[in-house]
């Protein structure tokens, strides 16, 4: 049901964009895509998703964010946007709480704003409740829906038994919070698996590696880790094979960047769940520019997932998804 509600509401975007008035569309409207951060892959494929959205409608695609996904380097990236006037911004808030009124100056400033992979708020726009809900939409990954696929995927890996536990950043961030959510949420479908106390590690991959062999002498018994982000994944991977344990402790990642295909092959992780980051820039994109040329958008617009591990990931349907550096 909710790739029919993804599928359409994207062809609804795309209809309005080709409906859009003649004289409006020979207007070159100026978008801004400010990433949570710059060098990640994931926001990398995603601006290659929204320069190609850009060139169908023939609009300017500006790219401006932080080395770091930190809300206090993200502040001042935004407001040297908002100065420079954009015709609509495209933003991934890097806190759902601290981002709120620095995104509240633009949209006092009249510049239309949609959050793209992480949210402001409770990320629901448009209600009338709240001080968050003036973004236009949200586009983005279900991420409670992708936190309960890699909860599957960890369960069939670890023959549904065992304990697990969740490796993650740190509370506050939006997309994590709710992988956290749907993962723990799932599990509890597996009454033989055991959800451990979550391990914060503050997007450090060395601190989550050094949580996960904390938190294997104190279990000796674990089963599987699942990491809601990619360093939290690979940290904690890398925590399981310095204790000897790959293969035996199974890993879950979040995220798909080209490293994954090795991290995959070489058993370093089992199962890695890719995004489409690529999607997200594309109908964000579509989604300004059908509200800058006068036609009605979702509030919410969802994209979908994929699964990998050793069994498909050289299939090309798969790799597809694998983000582009």
């Amino acid at each position: 049901m909710r790739k029919l509600l993804t599928a359409l509401a994207a062809l609804a975007i795309g209809a309005s964009v080709l409906a859009a008035p003649a004289q409006a569309q020979d207007k070159k409207y100026t978008i801004a895509l400010i990433p949570g951060l710059t060098t990640d892959a994931f926001y990398i494929s995603m601006r290659k998703g929204a320069e190609a959205a850009a060139k169908v409608v023939g609009a300017e695609l500006v790219f401006q964010g932080a080395p770091d996904f930190n809300p206090v380097t993200q502040t001042p990236v935004l407001d040297a946007v908002i100065a420079r006037k954009p015709d609509a911004i495209l933003i991934a808030p890097t806190d759902k709480v601290q981002l709120v009124q620095p995104l509240k100056k633009a949209a006092d400033a009249g510049i239309p704003v949609i959050t793209v992979d992480t949210f402001i708020g409770t990320g629901k726009y448009q209600t009338g409740a709240g001080d968050a809900d003036f973004p236009l939409s949200y586009v983005a990954s279900d991420n409670i829906l992708g936190g309960r696929i890699a909860a599957r995927a960890l369960a069939k890996a670890i023959d549904e038994k065992g304990k697990v536990y969740v490796s993650n950043v740190k509370p506050g961030i939006s997309t994590t919070d709710q992988r956290e959510e749907g993962f723990k949420d799932e599990m509890k479908n597996y009454p033989n698996i055991t959800v451990l106390e979550t391990q914060f590690n503050d997007n450090d991959a060395n601190k989550a590696a050094s949580q996960m062999q904390s938190v294997f002498a104190r279990n000796p018994d674990l089963a599987g880790v699942f990491g809601a982000n990619l360093f939290s994944a690979l940290g904690a991977a890398n925590g399981v094979q310095q204790a000897g344990q790959s293969g035996k402790v199974r890993v879950a990642a979040f995220d798909a960047p080209a490293s994954i295909v090795d991290n995959i092959k070489s058993g370093l992780v089992d199962i890695a769940i890719a995004q489409h980051p690529a999607e997200i820039g594309y109908f964000g994109v579509l989604s300004a520019y059908a509200h800058l040329t006068g036609q009605s958008i979702p509030a919410s617009i969802g994209t979908g997932f994929t699964v990998m591990d050793k069994s498909n990931v050289d299939k090309p349907e798969v790799a597809a998804f694998i983000y582009k550096e």
